[in-house]
Order: C-alpha cells, then structure tokens, then sequence
C-alpha cells in the first residue's frame, strides 16, 4: 500500500533537505595546506635520504586502497585523509616533495607534513632527518609564489582565504624529553613558550601569505602511547603522567596564544581541536567509541607490542579496527577518522 506524505511533512523535507544542502556547502573549501609530522605525514619522509623515520614499508598500508605502504604511518588512510574528506575535497593534498615545483598542482593543495617534525628547528634530531616547521613554512612560501602565477594576486589571495590550513604538530617537541633514546640532558624540560610562540610566528607568516583558515590541533596524551608505557620507568604498562602533563602545559598556552593571534589578525578564523580530551575519552570509555585495546599497539614486538617499531617481521593484530593505536605512537585508521569526526571546521 502507498504512503501518502501530507504538505506540511513535505514542506518540512524540503526545509531539511535545503540545510543539509547548506551544510554541505558549508564544509567544502578550495583547498587545503597541511603542516605537521607524522599524524598527517602522506609521504614526505620517502623523499628523504637521511631518514630513519618512514613507513613505506609493511604492515603499514595494510588497509589503505590497494593494500601497499604509502608513508603513512598507519595502517590505512590517516587524519590528513579525513580532514579532506570532511571539507570536500576529492583527494588528500599529495606529498609536497613529490611534486617538483609544479605550480598547477598547488592550486589544489599540498602537504608539507613531515614524520619526526618539530616547531623548534634547534631540537630535530639529525638521523631522524625531518622537515622542521620552519621548513615547511618556506616551502609553502615557494607554493604561494605558484598559486599567484597561476591565478593572479588576486585570485590567490581569495583562493587562499576560501582553503583551510591545518596544523598538526608538537608532539616531538615533547616526546624528545620522554623518549629513552633522546639526545636531550636529563635535567632539561620542554620549552613549552618558546614552542609556542615560534608557533606563533609560523602562523603568521602563513597568514601574510594568504592563510586565513586554520585548523590547530592540540597535543594528545602523548604518555599514554605504547612506548611511553612501556619506557616508563616508574610502572611498566602505565601512563607516564609527567608526559601528560607537559602536553596539558602546552595546550593551556596554545589556547590563548591562538586567540591573542585572532585579535591581533581580525581576519583569520580558527578551530582548537582538544586532541587530549579525545584521547582521555577513549581510554576511559574505549566501549563507546567501538575500541577493546587501548594500551598494546596492533603491530610491533614484545611487550605491548612497543619493543620494537614495526617493521615488515613484526607481527600485527587482525582486528584492527577494535585498536586505539597502529604502533608505537601513532593512531589506527579507525581512531584517525573518530578524530576527524570531532574535528569542528568553523
């Protein structure tokens, strides 16, 4: 038997469907400029000769399309890939270094996210060869000078307002003072201010070259990794809560220096994205956001799995999708899209 749907029902679809279409419109933008490390790296680090840390080798890739290793450190698609997927695009921006100067091609975006960046270029470690934030800033620069070849000053001024600029960086400006492998006193402590305020700077000289849209993420509960729980000297197995609180500490000057920067730049528009929260709800209430293991890593060796990175002989977990974490610090595909998912794009 047929269903009649009366006027006002009718009406009321149509209303629905015209902000669905709305917000549709709302979330898309022109294009979108990546900077960070290994979060969103896509595959920078393959084009470094000098660096240890890539993954474009297996398991990683194990469930991106075509089941091959990009550079990503993930075992499918990471939070660069959902963030392009949310605002729109039909792609995740490529590889900055893949595309050799090639000034239609950053039109439609680029990433110049690299594993192992740091915001302050005095702290990288030379055989984790990375592209430091500063670095990544110059290279967005020598990409402003090809959109405005390409579409004029004014054209790439209004294509540049009309993209989002996403900032995903500063978890190894403090897990270097964590890390049993670090190069760094013992004594020393993160310079969480002059972290921030060479952040700082960064975004501003984006914003003098044509950004206006930001996406700036917050540092994770970065001493709830598996190899944080594993290095901890004070309880195997359990947070390293010095490591926390030091990402806490950033985050609470993060937040003002942010809205000091839109005061001070009134034409700039910005989301905060509390990446700490997120991880604090997902290992209290791991059910609830569909995870059963939130301390081991789903691929590696030895306890937690986060003895070893992984590597093509480590062994790695089938269900995936029910793991908090890929490997010794990065997120799984399935927490990567949860991320993004909570991700506000003003």
């Amino acid at each position: 038997m047929a269903c009649k749907v009366s006027g006002a029902v009718s009406l009321y679809l149509l209303l629905m469907l015209g902000l669905m279409s709305s917000w549709c419109e709302a979330e898309k933008v022109a294009a979108m400029y990546v900077f960070g490390d290994s979060l969103v790296d896509v595959g920078n680090n393959n084009y470094l000769k000098n660096s240890f840390d890539k993954a474009n080798f297996p398991h990683n890739g194990i469930d991106y399309p075509g089941g091959k290793p990009t550079g990503r450190f993930s075992n499918g698609k990471n939070t660069a890939d959902f963030l392009a997927e949310k605002v729109g695009l039909p792609t995740s921006p490529p590889p900055y270094l893949s595309l050799s100067n090639d000034s239609k091609a950053f039109v439609t975006g680029v990433s110049f996210a690299s594993g192992g960046a740091r915001i302050l270029s005095a702290t990288q470690v030379v055989f984790q060869e990375s592209i430091s934030l500063t670095e990544q800033v110059d290279y967005y620069s020598v990409v402003y000078k090809g959109v405005v070849q390409q579409l004029g000053s004014a054209g790439a001024l209004q294509h540049l307002s009309n993209s989002l600029f996403a900032i995903v960086i500063g978890s190894n400006d403090l897990l270097g003072h964590f890390s049993s492998k670090s190069n760094l006193p013992n004594t020393s402590t993160p310079p969480v201010d002059q972290i921030i305020l060479t952040l700082k700077e960064m975004l501003k000289r984006m914003h003098d070259l044509g950004a206006r849209k930001f996406v700036v993420t917050g540092i994770g509960m970065i001493g709830c990794c598996p190899t944080q729980r594993y290095q901890n000297k004070t309880g195997v197995g359990e947070c390293n809560e010095e490591a926390n609180q030091w990402s806490l500490k950033y985050n609470e000057g993060l937040k003002p220096m942010l809205e000091g920067l839109k005061s001070e730049l009134k034409d700039i528009s910005y989301s905060y994205f509390d990446a700490y929260t997120a991880f604090l709800n997902f290992i209290q209430k791991p059910a609830t956001y569909g995870f059963k293991e939130v301390q081991s890593a789903c691929c590696g060796m030895g306890f937690l799995n986060a003895e070893l990175p992984c590597i093509p002989t480590s062994s790695y977990c089938s269900n995936r999708s029910d793991h908090l974490f890929w490997d010794l610090y990065h997120p799984t595909e399935a927490a990567a899209r949860i991320f993004v998912d909570l991700i506000s794009v003003d």
